[in-house]
């Protein structure tokens, strides 16, 4: 009776207590699952610019290119470069302007970290130092939290009733993705 009274209360306090590191690593876990379909860490806008006229590369100046960033709402450009020979990029904080010089059309490119979930990738990816140790003490005690979540039922619900059944189908999928992908590797 004391060690499933010890068995309920360590599955009960560990719950409570990784509740906001899984809440973090599942809607992490999720935004990077569709990399494909969205940058979970940024947020990229991109809009096309009109230039009033064409210019040559002979007629760029300091000032001018300052005009552009105007077009654009930048104030001061930190540097530029000539990609190709029609071709000006102006780089500010966190975004850039290329312009085509013969057509008199550019496009603008803003970045800025999604708030919160990039942090939050970071974890889950594993990219922040000395992280690695929490990330291995949190899969630690997950292991701890599913070990004393499996004796907390007792009989028909339990592990020995249908427990069993529903662990051995949670253990389907990630067995089927193994098996397959030992088989179709290239």
């Amino acid at each position: 009776m004391r060690l499933r009274r010890l068995n309920h209360a360590t599955h009960r306090d560990l719950g409570f207590l990784l509740s906001g590191l899984i809440l973090v690593y599942c809607v992490s876990g999720l935004a990077l699952n569709h990399l494909d379909d969205w940058n979970p860490d940024f947020v990229v806008v991109k809009r096309d610019v009109r230039l009033e006229r064409s210019y040559s590369r002979d007629e760029l100046t300091p000032g001018l290119l300052d005009r552009f960033g105007d077009l654009v709402g930048e104030a001061r450009f930190k540097i530029h470069d000539f990609p190709s020979a029609t071709q000006v990029k102006l780089y500010y904080d966190d975004a850039t302007l290329l312009v085509d010089l013969e057509s008199g059309t550019g496009t603008y490119e803003r970045v800025a970290r999604r708030p919160l979930l990039f942090e939050s990738n970071l974890l889950h990816r594993n990219n922040v130092d000395g992280w690695k140790w929490v990330s291995d003490a949190f899969a630690l005690l997950l292991l701890v939290l599913v070990v004393t979540g499996l004796f907390i039922l007792r009989g028909k619900n339990g592990l020995r009733g249908r427990g069993k059944w529903l662990l051995a189908a949670g253990m389907v999928p990630p067995v089927v993705a193994i098996v397959l992908f030992e088989l179709f590797q290239p």
